[in-house]
Formats: structure tokens, C-alpha cells, sequence
């Protein structure tokens, strides 16, 4: 997810340039945030993972297993992977043969993270000048839907 509205650098498309920040996040299964890191939008997926699966492995080294979208798939990826730890990674990828909008197996967990973390208004638009704040901000609003998913559960019991 990328804010066009601010931003530390730019990366020229065909006919545009692109400016803000690219979000690489890295969530449960159930959608909560666990991790998220923060760069300038010219920094492609596959070249923005090994920083995810390196900070990732030192935070969490119980991780075994990580979905990733078809963006992260290459031999970068694998390289990154190699020296890190025991875990495997499945690239979800939508097919060559589908038309439309297809619905892909844990891919939706991810971007419905990314619509809740939108509704912050902090989020919705890249109003921070540096990328901590932006990290900071993130985190704010994961935490903050997360306390409200676990009040309103009390609530219930």
C-alpha cells in the first residue's frame, strides 16, 4: 500500500513518478498486525522482503510459515530465505486462466488488514514526514483495533 501524497523519494514509472511509501506488513490469521515496515515507494516487493524476513526472524523466530503474494516471488526471496532459520514460504498467485475478481486463499487477510488499517485517519492519507512516525502511526491503529476487538469481546462474556 502505497501514500502518493508525501513521502521521502520518488521512482519514474512509464509515464509517471510515483512518490510516497510502500507498506510491507505481516500479519496472524486472523488479520492482526504482528509486523510492519516502512520504505520509499521505488523499492519493489521482491527487494523490500529480505528486510521483512530479516527483521521479522529476529522478533519472531517461532514463525514457520508465511503467505506471501506473487510480488514477493523470485530468487531474491529464496536467497533471503536460505540462511535464515527453518521456515517455508507459499506464494499465493492468482491463476493465468482466471477473468475478473477471484477470491485467493489467505491473500484476503492481508488486504482486509490494510482497509482496517485505512479507516485511521492517520492512515488514509501519508500525512507523516518520516517514516517512524508512519511506523508509529501504524502501530497506533493496530493496537488500537485490536483493544477494541477484545473490549467489546469482555463486553459479551
Amino acid at each position: 500500500m502505497s501514500g502518493y501524497d508525501s513521502g521521502q523519494t520518488a521512482t519514474s514509472c512509464v509515464r509517471a513518478e510515483i512518490k510516497g511509501r510502500k507498506r510491507h506488513i505481516v500479519t496472524d490469521t486472523h488479520g492482526f498486525l504482528v509486523f510492519v515496515l516502512i520504505h520509499a515507494a521505488d523499492i519493489q516487493d521482491r527487494d523490500g522482503a529480505p528486510h521483512v524476513l530479516k527483521a521479522i526472524r529476529r522478533r519472531f523466530p517461532w514463525l514457520r510459515h508465511i503467505f506471501a503474494d506473487g510480488g514477493y516471488a523470485g530468487a531474491k526471496l529464496r536467497r533471503a530465505m536460505c540462511g535464515h532459520g527453518d521456515w517455508t514460504i507459499e506464494i499465493v498467485k492468482r491463476s493465468d486462466h482466471a477473468k475478473g475478481f477471484v477470491v485467493l486463499p489467505k491473500r484476503w487477510v492481508v488486504e482486509r488488514t490494510f482497509a482496517w488499517l485505512g479507516r485511521c485517519r492517520r492512515l488514509a492519507k501519508d500525512w507523516e514526514k518520516s517514516i517512524e512516525s508512519a511506523t508509529a502511526w501504524a502501530q497506533i491503529a493496530s493496537i488500537r483495533m485490536l483493544t477494541r476487538r477484545i473490549a467489546r469481546y469482555w463486553i459479551y462474556e
